[in-house]
């Protein structure tokens, strides 16, 4: 029995837009991509590559239009990476396949975009996950299509990699005009790279908006309420911890500040701007605490493990 995913829905993709879809799990991320790539059919209303409805487009015209990046795992049998961003070239090609040299260009400029010309003359099954996300990131771009779907490009990746492509995608989007949307689970890139974000909750509801307006406006920490996790909108951080011990007035600012205040809540503590029993004074270059109880003397740390120690109830600082 079919299920709609978020109802009745207007959406556009614009030009030189990064878009990310976003939501929690069973919300029906991957399935709204694959009807928009055309991958199985919309239950009702209509899907338009600028002036064609999708449904009209033969194979060889929709793959001129558009090219999509699944997290399926691709058997690449034998083919090395080269051989498979060459693919991406196909739909240019005549029904000989040959690629001309301006075809080899496409290819070689997807490579370095992605940073995987090291791993262009090696098989594709001998790639790690990751590797092969970004040959695959790669055959997209030498399709050269107007628009590119990825359905979580980030999922195989490193950090250091994950925010390198997050940064890639929001550069190509601007560089050439592409439209790119792409559904993730890494939210605090999300809010950071895109342009706009299609915000998809568990109750089949739909916003779109800035990643700002979604923020502010309560939507974002409604769509992934949890019992026990908060979204922070003056951080812009999910909170792991909930502290329910005694509060600490913080003073300081910068960064001695911000991680001061982590590890003070880590450790259950509610860190205030309002005077309280303990003051923690935090400062950097170098970093150096101090701590005063109420009524006594104060106290100098140079490490946050001092300073933690020195706040327990049973420590003496």
């Amino acid at each position: 029995m079919p299920r709609p995913v978020a109802g009745s829905l207007r959406l556009a993709l614009w030009p030189g837009e990064l878009v990310c879809l976003l939501g929690p799990n069973g919300a029906g991320k991957s399935t709204l991509l694959r009807t928009l790539a055309g991958l199985q059919p919309p239950l009702g209303g209509q899907l338009r590559l600028g002036d064609q409805e999708l449904a009209t487009l033969n194979a060889p015209a929709r793959a001129r239009q558009l090219s999509v990046v699944l997290t399926d795992r691709v058997d690449g049998g034998n083919l090395t990476g080269h051989e498979l961003v060459r693919l991406g070239r196909h739909p240019h090609t005549g029904w000989l396949g040959s690629l001309s040299a301006h075809d080899e260009a496409q290819v070689q400029a997807a490579l370095a975009a992605t940073g995987t010309a090291g791993l262009a003359h090696r098989p594709v099954g001998e790639l790690s996950d990751g590797e092969r996300q970004k040959i695959l990131l790669a055959r997209a771009l030498a399709q050269d299509t107007p628009l590119i779907l990825l359905d979580e490009p980030t999922a195989h990746l490193d950090l250091p990699n994950r925010v390198a492509l997050m940064r890639l995608l929001h550069r190509l989007a601007r560089q050439t005009g592409k439209a790119i949307l792409l559904s993730t689970h890494e939210l605090d890139l999300a809010l950071q790279a895109a342009d706009r974000v299609w915000l998809l909750s568990a109750e089949d509801a739909l916003r779109t908006g800035t990643p700002e307006d979604l923020v502010l406006s309560g939507a974002f920490a409604a769509a992934f309420a949890r019992e026990g996790l908060a979204f922070n909108p003056a951080t812009g951080t999910f909170e792991l911890h909930a502290p329910t011990g005694p509060p600490v007035q913080l003073v300081g600012d910068g960064a001695a500040a911000f991680w001061t205040r982590r590890a003070l809540e880590r450790e259950g503590f509610v860190p205030t701007a309002a005077p309280a029993a303990w003051r923690v004074t935090a400062t950097l270059d170098p970093a150096r605490w101090t701590s005063r109880l109420a009524g006594g003397p104060e106290y100098s740390h140079n490490t946050m493990s001092a300073l933690l120690r020195a706040l327990k109830p049973t420590s003496t600082p």
